[in-house]
């Protein structure tokens, strides 16, 4: 394969993960949301929450943020799948299967590297690999505070369950300090205002 070929292979791959940024978490409309957040802002997030976890865990905060942005690049492929939908089988495709279908044809230091970095994420066993899990954990848990406070109660679920998959001492940590954080209180304290 030429040089030219290998790269028109991770153009397309480019366009592909654009999709993301149209492509809307599902559980939330069975919460009720009407205009869910994209796999796209969530995985912006989640990579940004995983260099924080890593840092205080003394893991890799770079590694952690590389696991965390490439953690739902499969959904171009698969769209979201929400846990009912899982249990009835739907998006049983191996996120390994996948990426690799979307790495063919690329150069080969950067295919290994994706379909490695993915393995990674799957396996569940490096530091960087539960910094960036907990990390997506946390920011469905922080996506559905800012969900409840704009008025849908049904995500309360969702919080709970996402709080109940963190598995760092950090990251606990952490999700406990949001729990006990107004969704607005970062606008308070740069604007100057009381605390409540």
């Amino acid at each position: 394969m030429s040089e030219d070929q290998e790269l028109t292979a991770v153009a397309r791959f480019l366009y592909e993960a654009g999709t993301l940024k149209n492509t809307r978490r599902s559980g939330w409309w069975m919460a009720g949301v009407k205009d869910p957040e994209s796999v796209a802002d969530h995985s912006w997030r989640t990579a940004l929450i995983a260099t924080i976890i890593a840092q205080l865990e003394g893991a890799n905060p770079a590694r952690a943020a590389f696991l965390a942005v490439w953690h739902d690049s499969q959904e171009t492929r698969t769209g979201d799948v929400n846990h009912l939908g899982k249990k009835y089988g739907a998006g049983e495709a191996d996120p390994q299967a996948i990426t690799a279908g979307q790495v063919a044809g690329m150069p080969a230091i950067l295919a290994d590297a994706v379909k490695a970095l993915v393995a990674e994420y799957e396996a569940k066993e490096s530091p960087e690999a539960l910094c960036a899990r907990d990390a997506d954990k946390l920011e469905c848990m922080i996506q559905g505070i800012e969900y409840r406070d704009q008025g849908y109660a049904n995500v309360q679920r969702w919080i709970d369950n996402s709080r109940g998959r963190i598995v760092t001492k950090s990251g606990q940590a952490l999700a406990d300090a949001v729990l006990e954080t107004g969704s607005l209180d970062w606008l308070r304290a740069a604007l100057g205002e009381q605390q409540r």
